[in-house]
């Protein structure tokens, strides 16, 4: 393996990176797959499925408890060698997660048809958008504990098992999408419908594989069935915060989509497409992230806070790098990335036009996936939470709101946007070096 041939210490870095950075791709592309195969269908279905995707995130910021608690307090007591701990730890998450996922699932199914009307979406946009989100809710439940099982595995140091789970469930997706989109060998042609459906079975699918793992012990965790109120409030401590940051910051990502709806349906679905494509770009970052939380809890829990921050600044070089090289794609030929999405010439032209802007901040983007993993997973959540709350109101929100009622400019409103990139980048290195993260107790 090319790997043998990296020094020791990049070998850490990049086993656990690696795969985790597959994994998060494979993710974004089981997503984005609805969204290439509906293509196909209309610009309608482009922009009732990307906003749909979108709008779902308030859900996902939720998991960002799960996320986050489970990865700042597994990964210290794998590092201080309390696998025990780490057993009830993870046997109390997954029946938390249980619980959480039921209300949410019953207030998001019931609401979801009202986010196409607060939006303005044009009628034949809100009906294909609310059928698409209902029927996602009811997978809620498994994506909840399947993301416990994925945290859990990561903050271990396993990141390769959810990256082969992944690549069987992906497989999968792009099947059934193509027999419940299209209607293909005798199943039901249900368009927008069918991709949804698609998705539930393989978020199932994967879940009950992990289940699987679990029980016949081929995971670091001995499976018990125990809760710790203790433990339970230790994560949550850690994971709180995170997720109300996720919240806000999903919010203000809504808003931001308000203003881009003010330019018309091609606009819209070109925003769409532009984010998920650059949610491919994120997933270096993304799994660079996952080995800077893990590293950190773990050096952490073992007391050795230096080899915490050596590990994080190594993981910091290679996100950067990585994607410093993915913003050439982006900057000088996004139309041929975009064509993969849609044929609709007006949604390919508003897509590059997203992707050539926001190319230009991959590298401080760089800086706040990896530095904001890191204080993570040291517990420092609270200053996460004010960084980008701050950063995202005085920086994105608010001039990009003035600069678009006031000039009417779409590319205005995206310098905006990536401005608050930059922003939160060098304010999180300078947190991140005074090393208070240091002192905090999980």
């Amino acid at each position: 393996m090319l790997l043998r041939y990296f020094p020791v210490k990049h070998q850490k870095i990049l086993r656990l990176s690696l795969p985790a950075a597959l994994n998060s791709l494979l993710d974004m592309l089981q997503v984005i797959t609805d969204l290439i195969m509906v293509g196909r269908l209309s610009a309608f279905a482009v922009a009732a499925v990307g906003l749909g995707l979108q709008s779902l995130m308030f859900i996902f910021a939720i998991l960002t408890v799960l996320n986050v608690g489970t990865s700042a307090l597994l990964s210290r007591f794998v590092g201080g060698g309390y696998f025990k701990r780490a057993s009830i730890g993870l046997s109390t998450l997954l029946g938390f997660a249980f619980v959480l996922s039921l209300p949410a699932m019953g207030l998001w199914y019931f609401f979801a048809s009202s986010i196409y009307r607060w939006f303005g979406t044009v009628p034949e946009v809100a009906t294909l958008g609310a059928d698409y989100v209902q029927m996602l809710t009811w997978m809620m439940p498994f994506v909840f504990m399947k993301l416990v099982f994925v945290s859990a595995l990561n903050a271990a140091g396993d990141t390769k098992t959810p990256m082969k789970v992944k690549l069987v469930s992906i497989a999968l997706n792009v099947v059934l999408n193509y027999l419940l989109i299209f209607g293909k060998y005798g199943f039901p042609e249900l368009g927008v419908l069918g991709a949804a459906v698609g998705t539930v079975i393989v978020n199932i699918i994967e879940f009950s594989i992990y289940v699987a793992l679990y029980l016949k012990e081929k995971t670091p965790y001995t499976p018990v069935w125990y809760y710790s109120k203790n433990l339970l409030q230790r994560a949550l401590k850690v994971g709180i915060p995170a997720s109300v940051e996720r919240a806000l910051t999903f919010g203000s990502f809504m808003l931001f989509t308000a203003i881009i709806a003010h330019y018309g349906t091609e606009a819209l679905a070109g925003y769409q497409v532009g984010l998920r494509v650059e949610g491919l770009a994120f997933m270096p970052g993304i799994g660079f992230t996952i080995a800077a939380m893990a590293l950190m809890g773990q050096g952490l829990g073992a007391k050795r806070p230096e080899q915490s921050k050596e590990d994080v600044l190594l993981v910091l070089k290679y996100a950067s790098g990585f994607m410093f090289l993915l913003s050439f794609f982006m900057i000088f030929m996004p139309e041929k990335i975009v064509w993969l999405f849609t044929n609709d010439p007006g949604t390919i032209e508003e897509a590059s036009l997203y992707l050539r802007v926001v190319g230009f901040s991959q590298i401080p983007l760089a800086f706040n996936f990896v530095l904001s993993g890191a204080l993570r997973g040291a517990g420092d959540t609270k200053r996460t939470l004010k960084i980008n709350l701050v950063s995202l109101w005085a920086v994105r929100i608010i001039p990009g709101f003035l600069l678009s009622w006031y000039f009417h400019n779409i590319l205005l409103v995206y310098l905006a946007m990536i401005s608050d990139t930059f922003v939160k980048a060098v304010w999180l290195w300078i947190v991140f070096e005074k090393g208070a993260w240091q002192k905090i107790r999980v």
